[in-house]
């Protein structure tokens, strides 16, 4: 029972740390309330406010909060969701939150599998010379063609297990040179870190990760305490790469039916443009490199 009881009150304590991380963001004028002479110590709504907005009690709220009460009914959600005024992903983040606090789980659940099926490195292949690459749900990079590794100036120089988006994000020295929007690409970042520990706050994979950048980058740190899960949606992206220059192209993440949370990211350009001639020159150079391979670096096999 003792199990059980600190598992519950861990998921019961993410949820309110949702709850509070959105109160202290939403400000009175932005709920439509009026607030009166003098200063106010907390910042955003107060949590009686916030209660009032939602049609609950303050004392059930403030259970909430502090993770005591784990089984909000689905009009209490609704409800608190339209006083934050959540938007739809925000939304199933606090539903999914809420069912996770609700579910006994009698212990950490063990890392996915970092395998790749053959048939997706013959996918990544095929799509050359757009880069492309298979990664996990902690962001890590579990299979690349050419163009898919050295598009990341500098990961490359990473053993293959501690190939990271993420930690490349905030830890490489490149990182910040490579993107044109460095800022906007480490928002969100944290944002699909947090949506997804926020759903499995015990899973080593995650936990590992986020504890290894919360001591070292005080940017994930300002980041993760905002606690923002709303997820990246398919845009262009600009590089400034040291190998072939400025080159701007298109993002597109793909879910992987039948694997544990993994996602292939392609980044695409018209041919005939310059971005086009600039990526096949990415692929012909990375591919005279040695052949760099998830397990080990095999030599390039010749034409």
């Amino acid at each position: 029972m003792a199990s059980e009881h600190r598992t519950g009150s861990s998921e019961g304590a993410e949820l309110g740390r949702f709850l509070r991380a959105r109160r202290t963001r939403t400000s009175p004028q932005q709920v439509g309330l009026t607030v009166g002479p003098g200063p106010r110590r907390t910042p955003g709504l107060r949590r009686e406010e916030l209660a009032t907005l939602a049609g609950i009690s303050i004392d059930y709220y403030v259970r909430l909060e502090r993770g005591r009460e784990t089984r909000p009914s689905p009009a209490v959600l609704d409800g608190l969701a339209r006083a934050l005024r959540l938007d739809d992903q925000e939304h199933q983040h606090l539903r999914d939150l809420a069912a996770r606090a609700a579910r006994y789980a009698p212990g950490p659940p063990p890392a996915p599998s970092r395998s790749v099926r053959p048939h997706l490195k013959l996918l990544l292949e095929s799509l050359r010379p757009y880069p492309a690459y298979v990664i996990s749900r902690s962001m890590d990079v579990l299979a690349w063609n050419p163009g898919g590794l050295a598009l990341y100036a500098g990961l490359a120089d990473w053993p293959a297990g501690h190939r990271n988006l993420a930690r490349y994000l905030f830890l490489h020295p490149a990182a910040r040179d490579l993107f044109t929007d460095w800022d906007r690409q480490i928002t969100g970042c944290v944002a699909r870190l947090r949506a997804a520990a926020g759903t499995a706050p015990d899973a080593p994979d995650l936990t590992n990760l986020v504890g290894e950048l919360l001591l070292k980058s005080p940017d994930f740190v300002r980041l993760w305490e905002r606690y923002e899960v709303t997820g990246r949606k398919p845009a262009q992206k600009t590089f400034h790469h040291p190998r072939v220059g400025t080159l701007t192209l298109t993002s597109q993440p793909m879910h992987l039916d039948g694997t544990p949370g993994q996602r292939i990211g392609v980044y695409t350009a018209e041919p005939g443009t310059p971005d086009h001639d600039a990526l096949l020159l990415l692929d012909t150079t990375a591919s005279s490199d040695v052949h760099d391979v998830p397990g080990g670096r095999l030599p390039r096999v010749p034409s």
